[in-house]
């Protein structure tokens, strides 16, 4: 019997890729093709999966989020840990290559008064956690497309799996088609702005696009009705939150 054939933590016979006993993978000589693919898996986690994943959501978001939660997985990326290799992308370029931050502080040092280094400051500490923020508020846009998408026959983990997908396809969009329109206007803080916040307007159409491909079977016009539920849920927990924290916000400065 072969030595690669032979596991080396214990010593059963592996017939194909890993030991039937242990798990332990078959023996295999370190080679530059070795090093070359642990040097892919370290820096960007994708052991292929990756550009895999974002190839096919680019084409069909919505059907390759149905074969992830249909369990077709084994080519795919970890859809939140895509969202969150995709946010940090977005934000390095954003930030070291728009210089987002001084843009926008000067837009609003110019539109409010207040100091542009304060304001520089405030929008580069947020964009550091950015990441975070977004995974912060996953689970509650889930709980939105839960609520209105629910009787669909998904559960409410499956709609975080679904929010992370789009919004990686939100910040695919982002990044291959807005930041290079924004590129050419670091100089123009007014155009900036503007084109950053209509940028924003895409999101109902990749909403639709995204759940078409999902549910295939359902009409466009249930659909977009389905979207716009959502967008309304979204807008009355952003109003009561704002409400709420205004009012605690208050108590505790003494005001009420």
């Amino acid at each position: 019997m072969e030595p690669q054939n032979i596991c080396a933590k214990c010593k059963s016979e592996i017939l194909l890729n890993f030991c039937p006993n242990c798990g332990q993978k078959k023996y295999r000589r370190i080679d530059a093709q070795y090093i070359r693919e642990e040097i892919q898996y370290a820096l960007l986690h994708t052991n292929k999966g990756f550009f895999y994943t974002v190839k096919n959501l680019l084409r069909n978001p919505g059907q390759t989020a149905r074969e992830f939660i249909d369990g077709n997985r084994v080519q795919h990326y970890k859809p939140l840990l895509l969202a969150f290799v995709l946010s940090g992308i977005s934000t390095f370029i954003s930030y070291q290559v728009l210089d987002m931050g001084e843009v926008l502080g000067d837009f609003f040092h110019q539109q409010v008064g207040a100091p542009a280094e304060e304001i520089t400051h405030t929008m580069t500490s947020m964009s550091s956690y950015l990441s975070f923020i977004i995974f912060l508020f996953l689970p509650f846009f889930a709980l939105a497309t839960k609520v209105v998408f629910g009787k669909w026959g998904h559960n409410y983990y499956e709609h975080v799996v679904m929010n992370a997908f789009i919004y990686s396809l939100y910040t695919l969009y982002t990044v291959l088609l807005v930041f290079p329109v924004l590129y050419f206007f670091r100089d123009d803080s007014l155009n900036f702005v503007v084109i950053t916040y209509l940028s924003m307007l895409i999101v109902p159409v990749l909403l639709v696009w995204f759940f078409k491909g999902f549910y295939p079977d359902r009409t466009l016009g249930k659909i977009i009705l389905k979207v716009s539920l959502t967008f309304l849920l979204l807008l009355a927990g952003y109003i009561f939150l704002s409400v709420a924290g205004g009012v605690a916000s208050a108590f505790i400065s003494g005001k009420l």
